[in-house]
């Protein structure tokens, strides 16, 4: 059973020292009890931040390995159904909330699976706040 919803901004925070917090470590361990859900684009999203950390120097190549190798070990279901919502559910709901259809991505699926959102998106947290998602503490 899926126990929540996390987006690129919470995942991020076990790749870099300086965001990490001892709520995103406690997220990251709960993955160790339970499984996660994510749209389609959170590898893409996850990809993105990587290539350009490592192009300003942020981050290495072996560091980028290290953290894709992680990634890959977790439970974390890509949820399919999420392009086919785009044009309608996902599309309708950014217009809604005033947020990217990215993000909206992330919050139409937690208000579909009915599970709490983990992100550090101050407006994704508003909006899900306002439409009565649960959001994790990160």
């Amino acid at each position: 059973m899926t126990g929540f919803v996390i987006d690129c901004s919470a995942a991020v925070t076990w790749c870099f020292e300086d965001e990490a917090t001892p709520a995103s470590d406690a997220l990251l361990d709960r993955l160790g009890e339970e499984s996660a859900a994510a749209p389609a684009i959170w590898p893409l999203e996850l990809g993105n931040v990587l290539v350009m950390a490592e192009r300003r120097g942020r981050i290495d190549a072996a560091q980028v390995a290290e953290f894709v190798a992680l990634v890959r070990e977790l439970p974390v279901a890509i949820d399919q159904e999420a392009p086919q919502r785009a044009f309608d559910e996902v599309l309708a709901l950014a217009r809604a909330e005033r947020l990217t259809t990215y993000d909206a991505s992330y919050l139409e699926l937690a208000m579909r699976l009915g599970v709490p959102l983990a992100t550090q998106d101050k407006e994704l947290r508003r909006a899900a706040e306002r439409l009565g998602t649960p959001v994790l503490a990160i």
